[in-house]
């Protein structure tokens, strides 16, 4: 996937409980038309990671992370799993929705500032909106730089922990989608209490709310909420 447009949105699902209650052959149908229809959205030039939040957020039991090159194709991937099997029992919980631009303070992202877009993605994903104050950008450039500085420096002492950034400014209701993957929870548990302690915390707005999901193929986590 091309790095010139690239739509990023992480769809919060929740499963109807009566689907539960269905005969088996009913849900098997279910799951293959989901599993069909997830398939056809690669044609759409879309990546989908999908995570599993069974047991870990209330009312939402699956996240999908998509990439796409276009709100289009991202609106015919909704579509297509709203009137498929299962999905017809799935509800959007949550949607948050950005495009991936370069960053204005780092020169040269690293590996650790792209995630899923480089290298195979970590069995843990951190994802959540996230808002700044009207303060933070009446600052000038050379202020908001040497904050983010400040930042970036706590944030590489957690080489474990990557970071995805994408902007929303004017396309949804947050100024930017943050995620973060790693392999160990703990690590990024660290890294938030530690940039707690940064300058740059005090001009947050909202960072929630914060779903943390575990990586699997979409079979498993059907598998898992059914």
């Amino acid at each position: 996937m091309s790095d010139d447009t690239i739509y990023v949105q992480a769809v919060a699902l929740g499963l109807d409980a009566a689907w539960r209650r269905l005969p088996a052959e009913a849900q098997e149908a279910d799951i293959s038309a989901v599993l069909e229809a997830e398939a056809e959205t690669t044609r759409l030039g879309i990546r989908t990671l999908t995570y599993s939040t069974v047991g870990l957020e209330p009312g939402v039991d699956m996240l999908l992370f998509r990439l796409a090159p276009s709100v289009e194709a991202l609106e015919a991937a909704g579509s297509r799993l709203a009137r498929s099997g299962l999905g017809r029992w799935l509800t959007v919980r949550h949607s948050l929705l950005g495009l991936i631009g370069p960053s204005q303070y780092v020169r040269k992202p690293t590996s650790q500032e792209r995630s899923v877009l480089d290298g195979e993605p970590a069995a843990y994903l951190v994802v959540y909106p996230f808002t700044k104050s009207t303060d933070w950008y009446l600052q000038s450039r050379e202020e908001r730089q040497s904050i983010m500085n400040e930042h970036m420096r706590v944030g590489h002492r957690y080489p474990i922990v990557r970071q995805l950034l994408a902007y929303s400014f004017g396309l949804d209701d947050q100024d930017f989608v943050v995620a973060f993957e790693t392999d160990i929870p703990g690590d990024f548990l660290d890294l938030v209490m530690a940039l707690r302690e940064t300058v740059g915390s005090k001009y947050t707005v909202r960072d929630t709310p914060i779903y943390t999901c575990r990586l699997m193929e979409l079979n498993e986590a059907l598998d898992l909420i059914g």
